[in-house]
C-alpha cells in the first residue's frame, strides 16, 4: 500500500510502498478514506516536536471504512464507517483508569506520533478505537473531528468557562474555529484574535462576538476595551509564539484562566506577581479522550459544530499542502484522500 513516511526533522515527507497491515486479535483494518492535515505534522518536520521515532507514517486524524476485523471483534463489523481515536493507553496507569488515555504513562500506541498513522491507504487500530460515524457526516468532515474538534472540547473542559464569561481564542485555524463554536454553545462571549481577514470573517460567521486583527490593532488593549477594563476570563493560546503567550497573560482578568494549546520554541516570560495579584491560573491542554471524541462526533452530527474543510488533496501533494499550512493559506483543515 502507499504511505507517506517521515524520516526526521528538516526532511520532506516521502511516499513509499509499505506492507499492508493485518489486524490481530481485537483489532480492525481501516481503509483510510480521509486524513486531516494537522499543524502538529509541521512541528515534526520543523523539529519543534521530536519524539525520536523515524521512519514513521504521520497523520492522526483518520476516517474510513472497516475492511477487515481480527479475531474476537464484536463491537464493529466490515463495512462500518468509522473515525479512529489515536491514543491507545496501557489500561493500567492512573490516567487510563480515569479514561484519560491522552496522558497515559506507558502508551501502547499513538497513531501518527509513535505508531504508523493515517497518511496511508490502510491503518490498523484496536476495535474500541474505531468510533462509528453517523451517515450524515462525510469522511472529509469526519477526519478533522479527530483532533481539531476534540482538542477544542478538551481545552474548554480544562478552562471551565461560565455563561457570560469573556473568552479569547488567540489563533483562528481549525482548532480555533471549533473553540469558537463550542464556547458559544456554553454561552460565553467569544473574542477571536488573528492576523488574516478571511479567517476572522469566518470566525464571525461561526459565532465570534468580536474579532481582533493584530496587524492593525493591539490585542491586549482591544480586549481590555471590550471587557470594560476587566480582561478576559479565559484565553486559549493556540500560536505558541513569545508575543502571543505574553499577550495572553497580560489580557487575563482577575481569576482568569489561560490554556496553552499551541506548540512552539519560544519561552513564556512572565512575572509570577502578575498572576498572584490576579489569582490567575495557567494550565495546558493536550489531545483528547475517547469520550470527548464520541461527544465531538455527536455535536457535528447534530449540526452544533461545523467542520471547516479547506480542500481535499492527495498523498502526492502532502509536502505542498504542508507548505500552504506553514504560510497560513489554509482556511480550515486540509484533508488528504489516500486513494486520489
Amino acid at each position: 500500500m502507499k504511505a507517506v513516511r517521515f524520516y526526521g526533522p528538516g526532511k520532506p515527507l516521502i511516499i513509499e510502498e509499505v506492507p499492508k497491515p493485518a489486524p490481530g486479535p481485537g483489532e480492525v483494518l481501516v481503509r483510510v478514506n480521509a486524513a486531516g492535515v494537522c499543524h502538529t505534522d509541521l512541528h515534526f518536520i520543523d523539529g519543534v516536536l521530536n519524539l525520536g521515532v523515524a521512519p514513521i507514517t504521520l497523520g492522526h486524524e483518520i476516517a474510513g471504512t472497516i475492511e477487515e476485523v481480527g479475531p474476537g471483534v464484536t463491537e464493529v463489523k466490515v463495512g462500518d464507517r468509522v473515525i479512529a481515536y489515536y491514543y491507545v493507553g496501557c489500561g493500567r496507569c492512573r490516567f487510563c483508569l480515569r479514561g484519560e488515555e491522552n496522558l497515559c504513562e506507558n502508551p501502547k500506541a499513538e497513531y501518527g506520533f509513535i505508531t504508523d498513522g493515517g497518511y496511508a491507504q490502510y491503518v490498523k487500530v484496536p476495535a474500541r478505537n474505531a468510533v462509528k460515524l453517523p451517515d450524515n457526516i462525510t469522511f472529509e468532515q469526519a477526519a478533522p473531528i479527530g483532533c481539531s474538534v476534540t482538542t477544542a472540547i478538551h481545552a474548554t473542559r480544562r478552562a471551565m468557562p461560565n455563561v457570560g464569561d469573556y473568552v479569547v481564542v488567540y489563533g483562528v485555524g481549525a482548532v480555533g474555529f471549533a473553540l469558537i463554536q463550542y464556547n458559544k454553545l456554553i454561552g460565553a462571549e467569544v473574542i477571536a484574535v488573528g492576523r488574516t481577514d478571511s479567517k476572522l470573517r469566518l470566525a464571525r460567521e461561526l459565532g465570534a462576538d468580536y474579532v481582533i486583527n493584530t496587524r492593525v490593532e493591539d490585542a491586549v488593549k482591544r480586549v481590555k476595551e471590550i471587557t470594560n477594563g476587566k480582561g478576559a476570563d479565559v484565553v486559549y493560546e493556540l500560536v505558541g509564539s513569545r508575543e502571543t503567550m505574553n499577550n495572553s497573560v497580560r489580557m487575563l482578568a482577575r481569576r482568569g484562566r489561560l490554556v496553552f494549546i499551541g506548540y512552539g520554541f519560544d519561552k513564556l516570560e512572565v512575572n509570577p506577581l502578575d498572576l498572584v495579584v490576579k489569582e490567575a491560573t495557567i494550565t495546558a491542554s493536550v489531545g483528547n479522550t475517547l469520550e470527548e471524541l464520541i461527544e465531538a462526533v455527536k455535536l457535528v452530527s447534530e449540526g452544533k459544530i461545523k467542520v471547516i474543510v479547506d480542500r481535499v488533496s492527495s498523498l502526492g501533494k502532502i509536502n505542498e499542502e504542508l507548505d500552504r499550512l506553514r504560510r497560513s493559506e489554509a482556511l480550515g483543515r486540509i484533508v488528504i484522500d489516500p486513494w486520489a
